[in-house]
């Protein structure tokens, strides 16, 4: 039934203004609408909506993220945007903050400015 349908992803965000400047300004994410309740961001799949809250929820996971045909190129052009990506302990991250998961998916992670874990990640490609 959904299979056809754009996903809509949702953030919260305590300053949208602070959040347009890092989604759009930083990440380079095409802004549809704002508004005071919202700001929503549009992509080639679906839209995030980051919605205004007194207080952003912090889980402990990542809650979005992009899957990039070339990370080390990602990461590198978000870092000379001012994109901090996040280094865990006791996880074997490349100097870029890459991660190489056993399947052969790498993955880099980073917070958004309400501590919203994003990621970017690139798959091994089926041969």
């Amino acid at each position: 039934m959904l299979r056809a349908a754009a996903f809509v992803a949702f953030l919260g965000a305590t300053d949208l203004e602070r959040a347009r400047a890092f989604f759009e300004g930083q990440l380079g994410l095409e802004v549809a609408s704002v508004d005071a309740f919202a700001l929503v961001l549009r992509g080639p799949n679906g839209s995030i909506r980051v919605t205004r809250v007194e207080h952003a929820a912090s889980a402990p996971y990542t809650v979005l993220g992009w899957d990039v045909p070339d990370i080390h190129s990602a990461v590198t052009a978000l870092a000379e945007r001012g994109v901090v990506f996040t280094r865990y302990p006791g996880m074997v991250q490349d100097e870029l903050g890459i991660w190489t998961a056993p399947s052969g998916s790498r993955i880099a992670w980073f917070r958004d400015p309400d501590q919203n874990v994003l990621s970017l990640a690139q798959h091994p490609t089926e041969t």
